[in-house]
């Protein structure tokens, strides 16, 4: 009988091509989807609440009809377990999607560009993980990207939203690290990690909305009379809202399930490589359908801290091989895997 942790048989190249081109379609219609609502309405919260809130009843459907392959279950310790993930993750996922209504859909990779740069100083400073020359000079590439395009771009920028997406880099960052530790709350699940967070976050969500002061702009969104003000052929903010947060919801269901999918039936470097193409197709989509600006300045910036994130992952490849020479004399040391960046990233939001 063969180990339990005995190399599983390398997936056929039609599955591999299937699954990556699943994660891209989806990643690529979430931004889009989010956009697209953010650019009418004025109740962001509100309308992540309504993500998660489709989301977690998906996941309770799918349960009911035995479409997933363990049972799901709600256990109030399990929920204490894991208040520090899920105040992490409305944080996040908030902080992005403000980022999102603030800056362009092209320019959204730079907002969020530092998030390599921080999860290897937050495993650093956590973790007490060594990274090694190499890594740090992928993140000095990457802060480099990410300077260009703040700074260097010659358009006018949103400073709220670079705000935004520099703290949604770094809570992505530590929820990096918290979700490793949260994953054994819940037995290592991974599907049962997204089904509690997707939930507790929902029920978290409701009443940080109506503090944030959200109430009066939604009672407006839900009852005014914006409905009969539309020109013909246009959709209102509450059609806009309601089909948007349906599409973002079934979406953000299937994210949780494409991300897993892609780091499971991929390797990491083909993973990072689609989420390099998922970045660059996200801002020409953003120029053909929002009439985004790419100057040169941010086509620069974009392609090099998509670099440096591939050089990341690469190096990450090289140094995780038994030859590697990094951890050979002195002893191994953990460092943080590309699935805890992309499972804080990706598996429970909109990218």
């Amino acid at each position: 009988m063969a180990p339990q942790n005995a190399p599983a048989k390398p997936a056929s190249r039609s599955l591999v091509i299937g699954v990556v081109a699943f994660y891209l379609v989806a990643a690529l219609a979430m931004v889009v989807a989010n956009k697209w609502v953010l650019n009418t309405t004025t109740t962001p919260l509100f309308f992540l609440w309504a993500q998660l809130a489709i989301a977690a009843g998906l996941f309770i459907a799918s349960d009911a009809l035995r479409l997933l392959p363990d049972r799901l279950t709600f256990d109030l310790q399990t929920c204490k377990g894991l208040i520090p993930m899920v105040g992490l993750n409305v944080f996040g996922l908030s902080f992005s999607n403000y980022t999102l209504k603030y800056v362009d859909a092209s320019f959204y990779q730079v907002a969020r560009g530092m998030v390599l740069p921080f999860t290897v100083c937050t495993s650093f400073i956590v973790l007490h993980s060594r990274p090694s020359l190499r890594i740090l000079l992928c993140c000095a590439v990457v802060t480099l990207g990410f300077f260009i395009g703040v700074f260097l771009d010659g358009t006018e920028l949103s400073l709220i939203g670079v705000g935004f997406g520099v703290a949604s880099s770094a809570i992505t960052a530590i929820h990096s690290v918290v979700i490793k530790q949260s994953l054994t709350v819940v037995g290592g699940s991974a599907l049962a990690l997204s089904w509690y967070t997707n939930l507790l976050s929902a029920i978290i969500l409701l009443p940080l909305l109506i503090l944030a002061g959200e109430g009066t702009d939604i009672l407006k969104l839900l009852f005014g009379v914006g409905e009969l003000l539309v020109k013909p052929g246009e959709m209102s903010p509450l059609s806009t809202f309601i089909w948007g947060s349906m599409i973002t919801g079934v979406l953000g269901f299937m994210m949780s399930i494409a991300s897993l999918l892609s780091i499971k039936v991929t390797s990491p470097i083909t993973h990072m490589v689609s989420s390099a193409v998922r970045g660059v197709a996200a801002s020409l989509l953003g120029v053909w359908l929002f009439h985004d600006v790419i100057t040169s300045g941010r086509a620069s910036s974009i392609a090099i801290i998509l670099l440096g994130s591939v050089l990341y992952t690469w190096v990450k490849h090289q140094e995780s091989q038994p030859s590697s020479t990094t951890t050979s004399r002195r002893g191994s040391y953990e460092r943080v895997k590309m699935e805890d960046i992309e499972a804080g990233e990706k598996a429970f939001k909109p990218k």
